[in-house]
């Protein structure tokens, strides 16, 4: 994955410059010059706003000349990429203090091209949901990926590296899903399925009813849609998920007991584990098979984390064994403490063959 400097590091911002010189002559880039030489250390999300507050600096008069100067930038090839991210959050807080929010998302759908405006759209979220989503719904009609994109995007939950917004935490844009479900493009239609994703973890029963209606009048995408947009549920093991994806309660089903490489994992090191699956009934079973690790934490006690690891439809009578290595190596994104681990499978939601072992003195 690219880093903070190469995605939005000094070179980045020396090119948005040669591209102002051009669309903005005459005006000096002071504050965009020292900006592009204090980015080491930021985050990228630090350095977004470092620069959209350098280009308020650097570029006064407020709305229609920004505006101005972006019709121009735009007119260049090389106006894109992650130099757009700050123009468009400094074109958020410009429209906003105008009072031009339409004007001012007429725009952003301009830039969105270049690279997404999904973040700078908060901004506007923030100030008028109303207003915002009414332009938002016309997006969903666009002849440009891009732009259809953006209002799914723009407008989730949960939308990574971007700010919470109350207003739509709490009134998800389902309106907008409907309007994108079916949309030809994979781009928009993976967006479709994270947004909904995001709206499960707060309101299960929603999603749960909104794929409903989505597999009662679908297309021949939607069924790999709902899946998508399900997994969060799915491992957290929700009987009506489960149902819509066809994964009834394993009541025929016997899961034999897990089998452990070692009850003792290195620092580092890895877990071995298997267990067999046997479908005791006379109608074929499809099943989704999970397993789940219970992480040590830092107060000792033990939070439990779902891995996916196969989906299988046994027949009668059939039977299958299923296994993984799951590694313990230090990652950014977790620490391990050591001490008393635990791991278990979950078939259809339902958890099995709990087992303990032993991490050793790890990061």
């Amino acid at each position: 994955m690219p880093t903070a400097d190469e995605l939005l590091g000094a070179s980045v911002v020396r090119e948005l410059i040669d591209c102002l010189a051009v669309a903005a002559p005459g005006q000096e880039p002071v504050e965009l010059r020292r900006v592009a030489d204090s980015l080491d250390g930021q985050t990228l999300s630090e350095r977004a706003r470092a620069v959209r507050d350098a280009l308020l600096t650097d570029l006064p008069g407020g709305y229609l000349p920004f505006v101005a100067i972006v019709d121009r930038a735009l007119n260049q090839a090389g106006f894109t990429g992650w130099m757009i991210w700050p123009v468009t959050e400094a074109l958020a807080v410009l429209s906003v203090e105008a009072d031009e929010l339409e004007g001012g998302l007429e725009l952003l759908a301009r830039l969105t091209p270049r690279l997404t405006g999904e973040f700078a759209i908060r901004t506007f979220l923030d100030s008028d949901l109303d207003r915002t989503l009414t332009v938002v719904h016309t997006w969903t009609k666009h002849h440009d990926e891009h732009v259809r994109r953006l209002a799914s995007e723009g407008t989730r939950p949960r939308l990574p590296w971007a700010r919470r917004v109350p207003a739509i935490m709490e009134r998800p844009a389902l309106e907008v899903l409907d309007a994108l479900y079916r949309d030809p493009s994979p781009y928009v239609r993976r967006s479709v399925a994270n947004h909904l994703n995001d709206i499960s973890r707060a309101d299960p029963e929603l999603v749960a009813a909104t794929a409903r209606r989505w597999l009662a009048d679908p297309d021949d995408n939607t069924a790999s849609l709902v899946r998508h947009a399900l997994r969060t549920l799915v491992k957290a093991g929700d009987p009506e998920a489960l149902l819509l994806l066809g994964f009834g309660p394993p009541a025929d089903v016997e899961v034999g007991e897990l089998r452990l490489g070692g009850t003792a994992v290195p620092e580092g090191g890895e877990l071995r584990f298997d267990a067999t699956v046997r479908n005791h009934g006379t109608q074929a079973v499809t099943l989704v098979i999970d397993y789940v690790v219970h992480h040590r934490k830092a107060n000792a006690t033990l939070a439990p984390k779902v891995f996916k690891l196969a989906t299988r439809t046994l027949d009668p009578g059939a039977e299958v064994t299923v296994g993984k290595t799951h590694s313990f190596r230090p990652i950014s994104t977790r620490r391990y403490y050591p001490g008393e681990h635990a791991i278990e499978l979950q078939v259809n939601g339902v958890r099995y063959g709990r087992c303990t072992f032993e991490l050793d003195g790890t990061r």
